[in-house]
């Protein structure tokens, strides 16, 4: 607690210039949503079995390694993937086998792969067998894409309602900004895209706008009380004031995520470094996008007009 109020004190004393080099910064976002964009569409993403369909198997096995699998089962099946996951038993070992959606029945597949395993290896246990066809994948997809867009539609629906217009633009500017970036670090890294990737998105998006409207009523809020004072120190001071709560959210916050990724398993890596990641580039941009947004559309010039 004492290490959190110096942190607190710090930096509520802060005199950072943010905006000095806002343009720079835009610049970076820009090149950076270009080339997610170009990652997405030609690289693509690496869709699990949720999306893509196919078949899942949880299996715990004796003397069994990763490669002594592959081996026995990559020569029959194509594209498998096997994914070693922690197990509570140190003298077993617990694996995770994807294959891709085929035109053969699942079923027969399932069956050969144990046929397969069962004279390999032995004492094997069968935890989770799971069957997802194309037809359930494609369906995920469209309810992922459903619960993306609703998000997106109430959050600016709140935002456009809450404050001027000029805040609305720099809100939504900022949210497609965090989600594209979010998507370019699955493509870049090819981690697994999965329905949990999408409550990954969702909790990036939650942040980045709960980030976003502490700055913004900062920033009205003073806009009320220094009414000739210069836009951009303004913008300046409003960041530095809320700089030890941004701060403070986002490194508790990032720390509970380290403890997932070292600690949380293979099953929700993807989801933690997604987050990660995305919490990252969502304090980022509720500083560097969003506030410097409102130099380029000024909320005091309707206040102005209207006063006239």
């Amino acid at each position: 607690m004492k290490l959190l109020s110096k942190i607190r004190s710090l930096l509520s004393n802060t005199d950072i210039n943010f905006m000095r080099l806002h343009k720079i910064n835009v610049s970076i976002s820009g090149f950076l949503i270009i080339a997610s964009i170009i990652l997405i569409f030609s690289k693509g993403l690496n869709f699990g079995i949720d999306f893509a369909g196919g078949i899942l198997i949880e299996a715990r096995f004796e003397n069994a390694t990763t490669a002594s699998l592959r081996k026995t089962l990559s020569n029959q099946i194509e594209n498998i993937q096997i994914q070693n996951i922690d197990s509570t038993d140190q003298k077993k070992s617990d694996f995770i086998i994807r294959i891709p959606s085929s035109n053969l029945e699942q079923e027969k597949i399932v069956s050969a792969i144990q046929q397969m395993l069962n004279e390999k290896f032995s004492n094997i246990e069968y935890r989770k067998i799971d069957y997802v066809g194309p037809q359930i994948g494609a369906e995920l997809i469209q309810k992922g894409l459903l619960a993306l867009s609703l998000s997106f539609f109430f959050i600016m629906v709140y935002i456009w309602i809450r404050f001027d217009w000029q805040f609305g633009v720099g809100a939504i500017i900022t949210l497609i900004h965090d989600a594209i970036l979010v998507l370019g670090f699955y493509s870049v890294t090819q981690l697994e895209f999965n329905s949990t990737s999408i409550a990954a998105l969702l909790t990036v998006i939650g942040y980045s706008v709960n980030d976003t409207v502490v700055i913004f009523d900062r920033i009205r809020e003073n806009l009320r009380r220094f009414k000739k004072m210069d836009l951009s120190n303004l913008i300046n001071s409003s960041i530095n004031s809320t700089l030890s709560r941004s701060v403070l959210t986002s490194g508790l916050t990032l720390l509970s995520l380290i403890a997932l990724v070292f600690f949380g398993g293979k099953v929700l890596l993807s989801f933690s470094l997604a987050t990660f990641f995305g919490i990252l580039i969502g304090t980022y941009s509720s500083i560097y996008i969003s506030s410097p947004l409102l130099l380029k559309y000024d909320p005091r010039i309707k206040k102005d007009k209207e006063h006239k």
